[in-house]
């Protein structure tokens, strides 16, 4: 593995205080549940829309996007709401210029790239924040961002804290009977990739790659390294790494999957490495420094140290000056999408 210090990108600069603060967004779970409840527990995806936001840059100095850069009609921004999960399903990927007119017309064969979120988010959050469109389409690769849990159930307690149930679906299958419907590990990797077939002949869903961000990083990598044979490639933007030894994820993980460590083991990237012995793709992930939670949720050097004893080869890039907000994600999305294009068209 190798660990890299990088100061090749500045950290986005905090502007002036008298630029008002961007308004929170109300979640679409429709219970009034908000992400900043709890304190301390604010929402860890979130953090950039309490943050001042930049001013934009004079209009003639604003990158103008050729036509065929649109995305697809309204509602396929994204994928929504589980289909494994009784809610309503809205299929439907960020389709590359190479792959679509500007009516959203497919007009080509293209391979697909996986972004599973973290807690609090929706499908939304990562199209509308995380600018890889622009990187999708130079590269001629399909998006899908999925929902990040099942929505509408009303099972009692669902809401009742930020990072577990509506919008904290870790990417298992819960075995507990109270918590039945969060299969989101069948959704991603078995139910999802048909939805796309029946939906959009011109996506290759055999050729596709899976990355993401904090549940969604711990997410792609237990997917990808239990399933390689179904993905390319795999990255991730500050991980929860070993979640069985942070708190989001012995929540998460004795709630879901109840008292058998045996299970929990099952969605631990950093203990599924040390079985991954025949590993030759590099690993990508992205750290930010100055991300509060590294050392009590994420525990990046956990997954180091599996790597090394395994020999997996990972690429852990220690980001100074960058927290766990979308900032981050938006300065090094492109990395990450060439990182996957190399696998994706080699394959």
């Amino acid at each position: 593995s190798s660990r890299i210090s990088t100061h090749s990108r500045p950290p986005v600069q905090s502007p002036p205080t008298t630029t008002p603060p961007t308004p929170r967004r109300r979640s679409r779970d429709g219970g009034g549940r908000s992400p900043s409840r709890g304190g301390a527990g604010a929402a860890e995806q979130d953090q950039d829309v309490r943050r001042p936001q930049p001013p934009l840059p004079p209009p003639e100095r604003r990158p103008r996007l050729p036509h065929d850069l649109l995305p697809l009609p309204p509602r396929v921004a994204g994928l929504q709401a589980p289909r494994a999960c009784p809610s309503p399903l809205a299929p439907g990927p960020y389709s590359p210029s190479p792959a679509c007119r500007s009516d959203g017309a497919f007009v080509g064969v293209v391979q697909v790239l996986y972004w599973l979120s973290g807690l609090t988010c929706t499908d939304e959050n990562f199209i509308i924040k995380s600018g890889a469109q622009r990187a999708a389409a130079a590269h001629g690769v399909a998006l899908v961002a999925p929902d990040t849990s099942p929505r509408g159930l009303n099972v009692e307690g669902e809401a009742d804290s930020w990072d577990f149930g509506v919008g904290a679906g870790f990417y298992l299958n819960a075995t507990n009977e109270k918590w039945k419907n969060w299969r989101m590990y069948d959704y991603v990797v078995k139910e999802l990739p048909k939805v796309l077939t029946d939906n959009f002949e011109q996506l290759n869903t055999s050729c596709a790659s899976i990355f993401g961000h904090s549940m969604g990083g711990h997410g792609a990598l237990t997917i990808y390294l239990k399933n390689t044979d179904k993905y390319k490639s795999v990255s991730a933007f500050a991980p929860i790494a070993n979640p069985i030894n942070c708190p989001w994820g012995q929540k998460a993980f004795s709630n879901y999957l109840g008292t058998t460590k045996s299970e929990w083991e099952e969605y631990d990237a950093t203990l599924l490495v040390k079985k991954c012995n025949t590993l030759s793709t590099p690993i990508l992930v992205d750290q930010g420094e100055d991300d509060k939670f590294l050392a009590e949720q994420l525990l990046a050097g956990n997954l180091e140290e599996a790597c090394k004893a395994a020999g997996a080869p990972l690429t852990l890039r220690m980001q100074p000056g960058y927290d766990h907000s979308f900032f981050f994600i938006a300065t090094f999305i492109d990395d990450h999408i060439a990182h996957h294009a190399q696998f994706l068209k080699s394959g």
